[in-house]
């Protein structure tokens, strides 16, 4: 055991690279949680926002700001054991774990990673239907192919920031547009901080927590931020790179905030005030209309068309780690682990597709399947990195591993509520 895992932070070793002083350093560790935050803007999130806002107005707000709380603590806490041990969430369960619990935890992610592809080839879909008008079924096949040939030649590498910056500035438009609508501040901001549980509101209130602590993150991010790896040897390089990481986590991740925020803003200025029902994910065209005229459809579509690609190649990546992990490898799409994990995600989504009757639908339940997945994850995750033998001196101080069990308490009390609202 010993002697593998030294080969595995050996292949991190990075020693050309050494710490240098200077504001602009904390650039070159930029990057793994703006990936992440890619997922706030995905298909699921927009439509389990508009539902959110549509449906009970302002008063699911504090949903997004208790999830985003525990985003930033839980997407830390991972990259934090990336940096220390060189070892992606799914690769340590396997080394540390007993096989059978480590494959029934790492299985579930697994198919929590194909609800996630599912929301994220549907929406692509859909935005096909709105552009060309393809039937979404074709349309899913289209998406599942597009995606499956840029993952395997890796040729997303070359518009991947391209797609995100698109995304991002749609996603910010949100925000500025709150400018241009008519909101109640001050029920906003108290809506931000107090718990509401509106009768019905509990699978929303659910998908609103799946779309933005998503479990499939929680293993990429411990994924990507090795991409950040040098010189493991070196305490002092570990040391800024667990500075600068939190910066970048936080950073990333109250821009989520703010633009999943705006989303539910709007949605309850436009369709609640109106009692406009919210019956599919076009609708939310309309919220861009007052900014961008009557190009808004058009705009929206090919937002949504990207961000489904953008998303679903992110969610094949981390369904890859997942997978590549339970046999103890890393990511690698030339490795026929990685490339069959990637495979059952994106294929599963899509036989799943083409027998959903109400696609708004299943976007919503899609986000409340992660949010059940949730518990396993985040209970896995505080036990790695609350071990000596695991994280060494870096393991969870005592506060921060109660910390972490308390959101993971607070996440399984929260799916116990909606079991409960299903058998009412």
């Amino acid at each position: 055991m010993a002697s593998f895992l030294k080969n595995i932070r050996n292949k991190f070793d990075r020693s050309a690279h050494h710490p240098r002083l200077g504001g602009l350093e904390i650039l070159r560790y930029i990057g793994p949680g703006l990936l992440v935050t890619v997922g706030f803007i995905d298909p699921g999130n927009w439509a389990s926002n508009l539902a959110a806002g549509g449906e009970f107005g302002y008063s699911l707000l504090w949903m997004v700001t208790l999830s985003t709380i525990m985003l930033i603590v839980l997407q830390h806490n991972v990259a934090h054991l990336g940096i220390a041990t060189g070892l992606c969430l799914s690769e340590a369960a396997s080394i540390y774990l007993r096989p059978a619990a480590s494959r029934t935890i790492l299985g579930s992610a697994v198919l929590a990673s194909v609800s996630t592809s599912l929301a994220e080839i549907l929406g692509g879909a859909i935005a096909l239907q709105m552009l060309f008008g393809v039937p979404v079924r074709i349309g899913a096949f289209l998406v599942l192919v597009f995606v499956l040939i840029m993952l395997f030649t890796n040729s997303y590498r070359l518009i991947e920031k391209w797609i995100i910056a698109f995304v991002s500035i749609i996603g910010l438009s949100f925000i500025y547009e709150l400018s241009l609508a008519t909101i109640d501040w001050s029920e906003a901001a108290r809506a931000w901080v107090t718990p509401s549980f509106p009768p019905g509101s509990m699978i929303i209130i659910m998908s609103v927590l799946g779309a933005v602590v998503m479990p499939h993150n929680l293993f990429l991010h411990s994924e990507v931020i090795q991409s950040r790896q040098w010189n493991l040897s070196d305490e002092k390089v570990i040391k800024r790179q667990l500075r600068y990481e939190y910066f970048d986590t936080i950073f990333s991740m109250l821009i989520g905030w703010a633009i999943n925020s705006a989303m539910i803003l709007l949605a309850a200025a436009t369709f609640f005030v109106s009692g406009t029902p919210v019956e599919e994910l076009q609708q939310a065209d309309s919220l861009l209309r007052p900014l961008l005229g009557n190009n808004a459809t058009v705009i929206f579509a090919v937002a949504l068309l990207f961000a489904g690609i953008a998303s679903t190649i992110t969610s094949g990546m981390a369904a890859g780690s997942i997978f590549a992990g339970i046999f103890k490898e890393p990511y690698d799409i030339k490795d026929s682990h990685s490339r069959l994990g990637v495979i059952i995600s994106l294929a599963v989504a899509f036989l799943i597709i083409l027998v959903i009757g109400n696609p708004f639908q299943g976007l919503i339940y899609s986000q409340m399947i992660l949010s059940i997945q949730l518990p396993f994850t985040v209970f896995l995750q505080v036990y790695l990195t609350s071990s000596e033998k695991v994280m060494g001196k870096y393991k969870n101080s005592t506060f921060t591993k109660y910390l972490l069990y308390g959101i993971g308490a607070v996440v399984t009390l929260l799916n116990v509520m909606l079991l409960v609202s299903f058998f009412r």
